[in-house]
């Protein structure tokens, strides 16, 4: 049986021009008659590949919602997504419009279908394009292809592989679900093809030039190598085809290529009346500069936010809602400065006791004092400072009845007793839209990525030697805590222990950028992270401040049936129908 999908070509779709490059010239009567038309001339071939890009889903800072990382003052708003989410009460039919992402199966696959379209058709076009370019432009196709294929697996586990244009005379009822470990193997292999490419100005480069912003490079493809291999050899992904040892190799790769082609944790320090630290700064700093400042962005897909309109305070003039609220889990997980763990867990299950960890320091009576640096530059806790450019002026009031304390009726105030300041520049406001954007990739996450599979492969403080450089699992964590201002991980530590404080400081350190959500998946994990979150009930008067932990309602939305999004349901039943085989994945 055979099924005509029009859509997968759609001509609207196919002349969506980017704005990296230049627009297409069309016909007086703005029609074209066939693809072989498109690929006879310069610019429509060039405007051809600008439509194959837009159909990655662009990370945001409400994914930290659907973690333990926050609460969402939504969460009160009666028929909310967040208000479904919690209680778990979706369905495969009705899961795009509670999701953060909503259902991008379709929208990947047709990213898919666009960079396969382009990779056949520019094998005979007779548009004037130089040998250079043209790698340059077939790269850019492969590493897209690659790119929405590890958005796919991510979400859904083992897809499809399509490799030519699937045309509308295309047999559905023949096409089955590749296992996740043949997936990566076919992103590893476009990654591959497009580094194949010349680094070259008009080729496949590192360099970002003018008007390049957001195109595919040299870094993402190994980006995308690293998180891809990473993925194959997790608990919940791992099938046989890659294991740690395999993913070491590549990710050491990833990483020495990236730093030896001047790519560097962002280190700049601050003016302070800016950001409190390097690690602030980077978040508020636009990464369109052609890397002249910010080397550390490999590709950030994610626009830039208003976090003091969607996940602001209340004396925020013009805000709307306090969006993600992070919990106190959060906030426990942020070591003390001097690197030891201020609770080393809890003594009910309910989170509220915490055990308090003696050789930190940690006063619970000063529970915000001597943290972690990244934690004040990503969470407003009671106390701190509203603006830093008037260190003397407005602090936080988030003790209950303080002009931003707790609500439960009224999302502009907090549900957890904080507010997320990371992404938020705090001179950012109705006139001055300064607040930053989520980075889909950045050079720390292949510092952990490799931290990860080395420990697991080789243990903690085993060299690795990849082209002459040598570098452990701890010493990669060490760089990323190095750029934090955080002491070095201590040398010995067992391997169970050693995964303990790194998932720790991924935690930590990609709080709020869409990882934690992903991760507590493919540990498998989510159970024990998302069954429940804390809150801080903080009350202040003429004897002080006291503070008292409390416990949102179990949230429904920790069953391992969400450990994957669901196929839609439409398309499930269509695959099922064509060829008798039900897609869907588990507990869906």
């Amino acid at each position: 049986m055979k099924l005509n999908i029009i859509w997968f070509c759609s001509l609207a779709v196919m002349l969506a021009a980017a704005a990296c490059n230049k627009k297409l010239d069309l016909d007086p009567d703005g029609r074209l008659t066939s693809l072989d038309q498109v690929f006879s001339d310069y610019n429509r071939t060039r405007g051809y590949l600008n439509s194959c890009y837009g159909y990655c889903p662009g990370p945001y800072m409400d994914r930290a919602s659907y973690t333990d990382e926050a609460e969402d003052a939504d969460d009160i708003t009666s028929g909310s997504k967040y208000s479904f989410w919690y209680a778990g009460s979706i369905s495969a039919a009705t899961y795009g419009g509670y999701s953060e992402d909503g259902q991008p199966w379709a929208p990947l696959f047709q990213g898919v279908e666009k960079c396969n379209t382009f990779l056949q058709y520019i094998k005979t076009a007779t548009a004037i394009v130089t040998d250079e370019e043209k790698a340059g432009w077939v790269a850019q196709a492969h590493a897209l292809r690659a790119l929405y294929y590890l958005q796919l697996i991510k979400r859904y586990g083992g897809v499809p592989i399509f490799k030519t244009p699937l045309g509308i005379s295309h047999d559905f009822s023949k096409d089955s679900k590749a296992k996740f470990g043949d997936v990566v193997t076919f992103i590893l292999s476009d990654c591959d093809s497009a580094l194949s490419a010349p680094d070259t100005r008009l080729g496949f480069h590192w360099a970002i030039y003018d008007n390049q912003f957001g195109i595919m490079s040299r870094a993402v493809a190994y980006a995308i190598k690293s998180e891809a291999v990473t993925y194959a050899a997790s608990p919940l992904w791992t099938d046989g085809t890659f294991s740690w040892a395999d993913a070491t190799k590549i990710n050491a790769d990833a990483l020495y290529q990236c730093l030896t082609n001047d790519y560097h944790l962002f280190n700049v320090t601050p003016d302070p009346s800016t950001a409190q630290n390097p690690y602030a700064l980077y978040f508020i700093t636009s990464s369109n500069d052609q890397r002249a400042v910010d080397k550390e962005t490999i590709y950030q897909a994610g626009a830039q936010m208003q976090v003091w309109k969607y996940a602001g305070m209340p004396t925020t003039p013009d805000m709307i809602k306090a969006g993600p609220c992070p919990t106190q889990d959060i906030v426990d997980a942020y070591e003390m400065a001097n690197g030891e763990a201020p609770i080393t867990g809890y003594s009910d299950n309910a989170h509220l006791q915490p055990i308090i960890n003696p050789l930190s320091g940690y006063d619970p009576a000063n529970p915000y004092a001597g943290r972690d640096p990244r934690f004040y530059a990503s969470i407003y806790y009671n106390g701190a400072v509203r603006y830093l450019n008037n260190p003397g002026g407005q602090t936080v009031q988030s003790y209950i009845g303080g002009a931003d304390g707790i609500s439960n009726s009224d999302r502009t105030h907090t549900r957890t007793g904080y507010y997320q300041r990371k992404f938020n520049n705090s001179q950012s406001g109705t006139n001055n839209n300064a607040d930053g954007a989520v980075r889909l990739f950045r050079l720390a996450e292949i510092y952990l990525n490799f931290a990860e599979s080395a420990y697991q492969s080789d243990g903690p403080d085993a060299p690795i030697t990849v082209n002459g450089a040598t570098m452990s699992a701890r010493d990669a964590v060490n760089a990323v805590r190095e750029r934090a201002g955080m002491p070095d991980f201590p040398i010995g530590m067992s391997a169970a222990d050693f995964e303990t404080k790194y998932r720790n400081e991924r935690r930590v350190e990609l709080a709020f950028e869409e990882h934690r959500f992903f991760d507590v998946r493919r540990w498998k994990i989510l159970g024990q992270t998302d069954k429940f979150v804390t809150g801080m009930n903080i009350t202040q008067n003429n004897t002080g401040t006291t503070y008292s932990r409390f416990q949102f309602p179990v949230r429904g939305s920790s069953t391992d049936k969400f450990l994957m999004y669901p196929i839609d349901q439409g398309e499930a039943a269509k695959i099922m129908q064509l060829s008798g085989k039900n897609w869907q994945n588990p507990g869906w």
